[in-house]
């Protein structure tokens, strides 16, 4: 696993799309026993080079009911983006992910990780990525069906302070996905 990790840190395969520079940000160990998913870092988290170290990292932290300590203890919980590098701003926001990391490093870190007990898939291209044809037509609809993806992966949308706005339209996922959520992260934390 330590040298997989050193040859995902010094990829470069996508310098030259990349406006700020290549730094793969992730953490992960061969005992991880959850497997969070996300999209990309984002600014902050290219510039302090650790995974989920902004708001959308407090939120996720809060809906899954633990503290930095635990998020952060790789043994416990490795933290996977569909992409490793920040891939810039777009118009109204990052851009998506780059389409090359996954497919090139992800089922390399599955091979190393055999203790594995849940994956969370945030966001559309995560669902995307792993459920493929498994997703609903839109990711609410993905969300709210969460239980079919169970045991093996809980499926949410991005904690993003920006998605306040969903989580306000659709009231149910604090009620009935967050304490399931807390409930499975216990069980195995």
């Amino acid at each position: 696993m330590d040298a997989l990790l050193t040859d995902i840190k010094n990829c470069t395969l996508c310098e030259p799309h990349l406006s700020t520079g290549v730094r793969p940000v992730l953490s992960a160990h061969s005992q991880s026993k959850i497997v969070i998913i996300g999209q990309a870092p984002g600014r902050a988290v290219h510039q302090s080079g650790i995974p989920w170290d902004d708001p959308s990292g407090d939120n996720l932290r809060q809906w899954l009911g633990i503290d930095k300590t635990i998020f952060y203890e790789p043994e416990q919980i490795a933290l996977v983006p569909m992409g490793f590098c920040y891939p810039g701003t777009g118009k109204s926001g990052d851009l998506p992910p780059r389409k090359e990391c996954a497919p090139l490093w992800h089922q390399s870190l599955w091979e190393q990780m055999s203790k594995v007990k849940l994956t969370l898939l945030i966001g559309q291209y995560a669902q995307k990525y792993y459920l493929g044809k498994g997703t609903y037509s839109t990711l609410t609809e993905t969300v709210k069906n969460y239980q079919e993806y169970l045991p093996k992966y809980f499926v949410l949308p991005h904690p993003s302070p920006r998605n306040n706005i969903w989580r306000a339209k659709n009231p149910w996922f604090d009620q009935q996905v967050l304490p399931v959520l807390r409930e499975k992260i216990h069980e195995i934390v």
